[in-house]
């Protein structure tokens, strides 16, 4: 039989990760250990919202709370453009790692300094890797066009269109696309041919779209998660729950031993 493979999927969240995509990592660690798998994380770098990038911090002094972001070019690519293209504006990184030493320690400061990514996907990647987090485990992007292409056929899906001057990740509807705005405010986008290398799933199409390609035996997923995967569209998975974390939606910022 084919050696076990334990897939954990989360798009970028956060400057430091937050501790719930932590915990996927730690799980992925100690199933690792008791089956000798191979380990995937499935990085949905399509995602487009920001708020999915923002980092709960705590004062080291106070124990105050403030929420960092990342910054963007522009309001456009802010709210629609998928996240491996949200460039970062210069002098964010300055700026952001003047004010880090009140609220992590010093080696994840000077780490932070040291990424050199220019868009927000892959600075939080490279984060992640400088605290150790990706030793052994293999990343599939969902923004790569060979992952796009050996993916399946699914009936929900967004699309990655030009738009002002940005490319964003539009959603597909009969007769063109949207890009929602919040609450029932929608911008229409007209009818424009599309490959598969634009295409990017939904919530509710991701497993079956992401399965097609890492062809994972095990899948590690949260509480919340757990509540809306359709499990029938990967009969061959066997999910399980990640690790138990406290304070699940704040920073993960553990020095690397």
């Amino acid at each position: 039989m084919a050696s076990p493979v334990i897939c954990f999927g989360q798009q970028p969240c956060g400057i430091f990760p937050r501790r719930f995509l932590a915990a996927k990592f730690i799980t992925a660690r100690r199933l690792r250990a008791e089956l000798g798998a191979r380990v995937v994380f499935f990085l949905h770098d399509s995602d487009h919202d920001p708020r999915e990038t923002q980092t709960i911090l705590h004062h080291r002094k106070t124990g105050a709370e403030q929420t960092f972001n990342f910054a963007f070019e522009n309001k456009l690519q802010r709210k629609f453009s998928p996240s491996h293209l949200k460039r970062i504006p210069a002098g964010w990184q300055a700026n952001t790692a003047r004010q880090l030493p009140a609220f992590v320690a010093p080696p994840l400061v000077e780490a932070f300094k040291t990424v050199t990514a220019t868009n927000v996907a892959d600075f939080c990647l490279e984060m992640y890797r400088r605290m150790g987090l990706l030793e052994g485990v293999e990343v599939v992007r969902s923004s790569d066009p060979a992952v796009r292409r050996a993916a399946c056929d699914v009936d929900d899906f967004f699309v990655d269109l030009p738009h002002g001057g940005e490319i964003v990740r539009a959603r597909r509807v009969p007769g063109g696309f949207e890009l929602h705005e919040g609450g029932d405010s929608k911008i229409t986008l007209p009818d424009t041919p599309f490959t598969k290398e634009q295409i990017s799933p939904t919530r509710d199409t991701r497993l079956r779209w992401m399965q097609t390609v890492v062809r994972c035996t095990h899948y590690i997923a949260g509480a919340g998660e757990q509540a809306y995967l359709n499990k029938a569209d990967a009969p061959d998975i066997t999910f399980v729950s990640r690790d138990p974390i406290d304070r699940s939606d704040e920073a993960y910022t553990e020095i690397p031993s």
